[in-house]
């Protein structure tokens, strides 16, 4: 039976580590349109203790719509307004004590909305915060369809670690996620008979195509026997799925003391080939699959503080 966890110890808070931020008067969160001198982000948000962050808007308006109903907080009017509809670069929903947050595709809209993220949350003053990215991936020797939680976020030589230049030197961050997490997770995604939910590691690469290993995108210099062999190593070494955001997410959210994972369904399996060829009917079912195994485990998690 999927546990959620039971204990509870002292408040875990998040932790933007900036030393400058002290010293602002006010500061605004500019891709969020949000600001703590023009919005009163612990009346906003100080209640918030689950953030799902997804690539599309659309995906995570629809998962908030879901987990309104699953809480039993359905919207009388049916209406679960965009808190950044100011702003065209993500989206923003909130019901009850969960926040459900767009961040684009790859691991610079990723970092861009963490940034904004994590400092909403610690001017909101939350504590004990969950951070789940739920997304579509693509599995490496899996039937498509299946539901990975992800052990650790690797690079593509397969280090768990992110490496980014900061004035103009490398920095590395260490990727490491909320093992505990990551089991109850797993323990939850047991109790879907209709899908296979697993643990292994998660390449994230900086592109879809070359980055990837792919043969059809616009340029190719290597041959389909170095991609299959490429594979091949990232499976020995434990890798399961392929995506292009884990890396950061996960070394941000390491940074800031919040407890972090990652769940992303399978749409191919890159060992038979590199097109995502499901019917778009088959890839709305699966890509729901995150979104059911992630409200499962929200309901059970709010069960057990009832019972504190």
């Amino acid at each position: 039976m999927c546990s959620a966890g039971t204990e509870k110890n002292e408040e875990r808070y998040v932790h933007a580590t900036n030393p400058h931020l002290e010293y602002m008067k006010e500061d605004f969160l500019y891709h969020f349109n949000l600001g703590t001198a023009t919005h009163d982000l612990p009346a906003m948000f100080g209640d918030v203790k689950f953030v799902c962050v997804g690539g599309s808007p659309w995906r995570m308006k629809e998962f908030i719509k879901y987990i309104a109903g699953e809480l039993g907080l359905v919207s009388p009017d049916g209406e679960y307004p965009n808190l950044c509809e100011e702003t065209d670069r993500y989206a923003m929903y909130k019901i009850g004590p969960v926040l459900s947050v767009s961040h684009g595709i790859g691991v610079p809209s990723m970092s861009v909305m963490m940034h904004e993220l994590i400092k909403l949350l610690q001017y909101a003053q939350c504590s004990d915060i969950i951070v789940v990215r739920l997304g579509t991936s693509g599995g490496i020797g899996l039937k498509p369809g299946t539901v990975v939680v992800t052990k650790q976020a690797v690079d593509t030589m397969f280090r768990p670690q992110f490496e980014q230049r900061i004035l103009g030197k490398p920095v590395v961050r260490g990727t490491e996620l909320d093992a505990d997490l990551a089991d109850e997770l797993l323990e939850c995604g047991k109790e879907h008979s209709e899908f296979e939910t697993i643990i292994g590691n998660t390449m994230c690469t900086m592109d879809f195509y070359e980055g990837q290993a792919r043969l059809d995108g616009a340029f190719c210099s290597y041959t389909e026997e170095d991609k299959q062999k490429y594979l091949d190593s990232a499976y020995t070494t434990g890798v399961r799925n392929i995506e292009m955001e884990s890396t950061v997410f996960a070394a941000m959210c390491k940074l800031s003391n919040i407890r972090a994972a990652v769940l992303c369904v399978t749409v191919l399996d890159r060992l038979k080939g590199d097109q995502v060829t499901i019917p778009r009917d088959v890839f709305k079912r699966f890509e729901q699959r995150p979104q059911n195994l992630m409200g499962n485990y929200i309901k059970k998690k709010l069960l057990s503080y009832q019972k504190m």
